[in-house]
């Protein structure tokens, strides 16, 4: 990956109104180029493509990405390893937590546990670093084993997932009781019985919030 040009071309099409709006939509907490989702992929494209002919992860030019200041760089890292997905293997697991706990805010964290659902869907010895995630200090970790199954429907493991989210009950923290409802959410678009069983049996330690985004498609 030519990370160098690549910098170069984001920093051509820097705006310093877009950057301020971006950075204050992230309560200040990143520096932004000011680069918009649909532009910064189009500025993305030809290097993704070349990226596609290498067959291997270039963990130097993710190091890159979140080295830098500027938000978007750690987009673009998050949105390399979903294009290299299947090049991905569980040894590259310390190098993926080492992201979700730096610079970590949801923006980023989101896009990583789809990375980490797609190594685990096929690789099941991952799973038991997940469950031990769900227990972390960090919340970040929490929420990518929380969220970690979205979308999986009938591929989901349930029982795993009831672990994690039992491993989480009873917090205060907003962005585990949102991660437990979207969860919970997604899977009543497979199962609704179940979801709805799980509600009732654990309605006394799910915080409102969690109940309120399971209960949307029940």
């Amino acid at each position: 990956m030519d990370f160098k040009n690549l910098y170069i071309d984001l920093e051509n099409r820097k705006d310093a109104d877009q950057a301020k709006q971006m950075s204050a939509y992230m309560r200040d907490q990143f520096q932004f180029l000011g680069i918009p989702t649909p532009m910064r992929k189009v500025l993305c494209q030809k290097y993704f493509k070349a990226a596609k002919a290498e067959e291997a992860i270039d963990w130097a030019f993710v190091d890159s990405c979140w080295l830098q200041p500027y938000r978007e760089f750690q987009y673009i890292g998050m949105e390399y390893l979903l294009l290299m997905q299947k090049y991905l293997t569980p040894l590259d697991i310390p190098k993926i937590k080492e992201l979700i706990i730096t610079k970590s805010w949801w923006d980023t964290v989101d896009g990583l546990d789809k990375v980490i659902g797609d190594l685990a869907l096929t690789n099941p010895e991952v799973n038991e670093i997940i469950l031990k995630w769900s227990a972390d200090d960090n919340i970040w970790l929490r929420r990518v084993a929380i969220d970690h199954q979205l979308q999986r429907k009938d591929k989901t493991d349930v029982e795993l997932m009831e672990k994690i989210i039992i491993n989480n009950l009873g917090q205060s923290e907003f962005f585990i009781n949102k991660a437990i409802g979207w969860s919970l959410r997604d899977y009543s678009k497979t199962n609704p019985a179940w979801v709805s069983n799980f509600i009732e049996r654990y309605r006394d330690k799910l915080a409102p919030l969690s109940i309120k985004e399971a209960s949307k498609y029940i």
